[in-house]
């Protein structure tokens, strides 16, 4: 199982993995949970939805189910902008506060949400928005 304790390798493992699913599309907004096991190792990983251009619908109880039947300690969550460009915007960081939060109730870490772009990926946790 891959280690996945660093942005970046999630990262690399959305490059190698993620992007070979039957269902991803480049060219709208899909979103992958990683599901990792108590060492950081990823279980395996499932895609939640595929959205537009530039919007997607993720929903707790979705991200989370997949989780809770592997017995997951911990997850990442995913999603690519179509567009190229991997900053936040305002509602990537509001479902990740939200989801976040429903972790926290199901005792769940959710680890990072890393947005991948065409040549890099930002990570949201090294910029700040998660907290105790």
């Amino acid at each position: 199982m891959a280690m996945c304790d660093t942005p970046q390798l999630a990262a690399d493992y959305w490059r190698s993995h993620v992007v070979n699913h039957v269902a991803f599309n480049p060219d709208v907004e899909c979103f992958v949970v990683l599901m990792l096991n108590t060492r950081r190792r990823i279980k395996g990983h499932v895609l939640i939805s595929t959205g537009t251009l530039d919007t997607i619908l993720v929903h707790p109880r979705e991200v989370f189910r997949t989780a809770i039947v592997a017995a997951s300690s911990a997850i990442v969550i995913m999603h690519n902008h179509p567009s190229g460009e991997s900053s936040p915007s305002e509602a990537d960081i509001k479902v990740t506060r939200d989801l976040i939060r429903a972790g926290q109730l199901l005792k769940i870490d959710v680890l990072d949400h890393v947005i991948m772009g065409a040549e890099r990926h930002t990570s949201l946790r090294e910029l700040g928005y998660f907290y105790s």
